[in-house]
């Protein structure tokens, strides 16, 4: 029976062919694999860098707002609603920029909480500055929680929420 003589070499090539081709295969898969977690890290650094210009534009904003509200009520100084007005609509469109940049509702309700503070507060509801931190707390605490999902923001105790203003 000499087919072995003849036979064998041709199941070793096949073996091989089927080995080499199994090896390449798993190869792609670790490379799509990683090539995949890539993109989620490319993907989670676009987001954080969209949200953060947002999360700033809308604390220009929001800044600008509480200064010239809490000055007006403070200084008995009434700013003419034209200064206001445009403010609160910038503020509002901010905001709006955050809603369509945010992952969480966490965020997109901090936002407008804080927002909707901001617009009482300028529309002349009588308030102290302390009185518009908490909100603005939870704003910041929600746009972390937001950029980077899962991770403890230093400084934040477990006694301090850091889900949705109640």
């Amino acid at each position: 029976m000499g087919s072995w003589g003849t036979l064998g070499p041709a199941l070793l090539s096949l073996a091989g062919v089927a080995l080499g081709a199994g090896g390449s295969l798993f190869g792609q898969y670790l490379l799509s694999r990683v090539s995949a977690r890539q993109l989620e890290v490319q993907e989670a650094a676009a987001h954080r860098a969209e949200l953060k210009d947002a999360v700033l534009k809308f604390l220009n904003v929001a800044s600008q707002v509480e200064k010239a509200a809490l000055s007006r009520t403070e200084g008995g100084d009434r700013p003419a609603g034209d200064e206001l007005g445009p403010l609160v609509d910038e503020l509002w469109l901010a905001q709006a920029e955050i809603d369509l940049a945010a992952r969480s509702e966490g965020l997109r309700g901090a936002t407008y909480r804080y927002a909707f503070r901001l617009a009482g507060v300028a529309s002349g509801e009588a308030v102290d500055a302390s009185e518009l931190r908490l909100p603005q707390a939870k704003f910041m605490d929600a746009a972390y929680d937001d950029m980077w999902p899962g991770r403890r923001r230093a400084g934040r105790s477990a006694a301090q929420p850091s889900g949705p203003i109640g």
